[in-house]
């Protein structure tokens, strides 16, 4: 057994979120294990990128009101105690909605070989963040 120190709040990176996020790191397993987990702290209208993971991911909410969307399809409105799973190979963004903070907890894996976890794409835009709005 091995107890890990806390990681300290990171700025979610400009490239792959648009508005203010942070992660809250808690783990990125070493092998055989490829899994990784962080809590993202989203501010309202804060949402990620276009974005796929190899073996997919899930994604809980913890706290607040959020926003996820699979490529081509609905955007659909998640709330504290939901979980939603994609699919390996499913290009999809979430974030907070446009008056709420929300909280979640990410858990995904590396891929076989432990090189690849997520391809990123273009950031999501305001319309197409606004589509389809709750």
């Amino acid at each position: 057994m091995e107890i890990l120190p806390a990681r300290p709040t990171g700025k979610a990176p400009a490239e792959t979120f648009t508005g203010d996020a942070w992660i809250d790191q808690i783990v990125q397993a070493r092998e055989p294990s490829r899994l990784r987990a962080a809590f993202v702290h989203f501010a309202p209208s804060a949402r990620n990128a276009w974005h796929v993971h190899p073996v997919g991911q899930t994604v809980h909410v913890t706290a607040g009101v959020g926003r996820i969307q699979a490529r081509g399809g609905d955007i659909v409105e998640m709330r504290a105690g939901d979980t939603i799973v994609t699919p390996a190979g499913e290009w999809h963004w979430h974030g907070a909605a446009p008056d709420r903070f929300m909280t979640h907890l990410a858990i995904w894996e590396a891929s076989a070989d432990g090189t690849q976890e997520t391809e990123w794409g273009d950031l999501v835009s305001d319309e197409e963040y606004g589509a389809g709005a709750s």
